[in-house]
């Protein structure tokens, strides 16, 4: 049985004890972060993050990002805080940035995947926050979703992974960012950029200098993952995704032209684009500005394969910003299959 708590008008405090009284039991509720849902569980009970791993079907060798309330909490997780991160923190958080750096032994090695280095941060969503605060207890949080499928942004995303399947979950009414976390290496120097997201790397960029970017953002293999979406398959719809990249009106006619391919095929396909020029078996609007593309990606990947299409076309965009985040999904969920024109 799943118990579905209702707080799309806010924080209740009464209905956040209900949920850490499960955290505090080491059972696992899904919430609302500014980013995607979350699956969370106590960070640091062996037990707890195990039954995030088997729900998720999630590899044991990718990690988790733990979930703060307050910046002291650092402190508690990692053995080495530099300066690097109290600037990042005092610029960035609360919000959709990951922090890496050496862990303490009182974080399990089932949290960090193996690894002795632990991914921290603190969300900008007041019911996280309210949970974290009232459990008492660092979160440990992957998306909300069965592992390699699209990450969650509403409830009914959730439900449709995990109802049945775990003890509570939050209803906090569609998330704002819609994409992950970005992810950034304090263990190295200069810091390295694991995974982009919510929090555009050029803005990070401004306040620390320069930031590498590690190889598997551009989707190159890795045996370790220092972070969610490093090694493994993420992000993918039951149908297959291809991108088409390049000149606007190139893309527009190329998509065209594959539409009429796989009709003649009967092939169903699904459009995910930014205007309305294509007449595919199933199509999705996913907005014009970078904010509204990465708030509907996984709305519309999840959409488009509940109208069983077969394939599914998206169009490419700019690398820059949030299209960083947005194209390093997009790659994912295609397994890399980009036609470019």
């Amino acid at each position: 049985m799943t118990i579905i708590i209702n707080m799309r008008k806010g924080v209740d405090w009464e209905k956040i004890k209900i949920a850490a009284r499960f955290i505090k039991e080491a059972k696992l509720v899904a919430f609302p972060t500014e980013t995607v849902y979350g699956l969370g569980a106590d960070a640091l009970n062996d037990n707890a993050v195990r039954k995030i791993f088997k729900a998720k079907g999630r590899p044991p060798d990718n990690p988790l990002i733990i979930h703060i309330a307050d910046f002291n909490q650092v402190y508690e997780l990692a053995r080495d805080v530099p300066e690097r991160a109290k600037i990042l923190a005092e610029n960035f958080w609360p919000g959709p940035l990951t922090i890496v750096l050496p862990k303490k032994e009182e974080v399990p090695y089932v949290t960090t995947g193996g690894l002795d280095t632990v991914a921290i941060r603190m969300p900008a969503h007041e019911i996280a926050l309210a949970l974290i605060k009232s459990s008492g207890r660092p979160i440990a949080a992957p998306s909300a979703n069965i592992s390699g499928k699209p990450s969650p942004t509403l409830l009914e995303h959730v439900v449709d992974d995990f109802y049945g399947k775990i003890e509570c979950i939050i209803d906090g009414g569609e998330t704002k960012i819609g994409v992950e976390s970005t992810v950034i290496d304090l263990t190295t120097d200069p810091p390295m950029l694991l995974r982009p997201g919510g929090l555009p790397l050029e803005r990070i960029k401004s306040i620390i200098g320069e930031v590498k970017i590690h190889p598997a953002v551009k989707g190159k293999a890795v045996e370790l993952a220092k972070a969610p979406g490093m090694k493994y398959k993420h992000y993918a719809p039951e149908a297959q995704v291809i991108i088409i990249d390049g000149e606007r009106e190139r893309v527009i006619k190329k998509i065209k032209e594959l539409i009429d391919e796989y009709k003649k095929q009967g092939i169903k396909v699904g459009v995910m684009a930014t205007g309305d020029f294509y007449e595919a078996d199933a199509y999705f609007n996913i907005g014009e500005s970078e904010e509204e593309i990465a708030r509907n990606l996984f709305k519309a990947l999840r959409e488009l394969d509940k109208s069983e299409v077969e394939i599914i076309l998206a169009e490419g965009i700019a690398e820059r910003g949030l299209g960083l985040a947005v194209m390093n999904r997009l790659k994912k969920a295609a397994g890399y299959r980009i036609i470019k024109v």
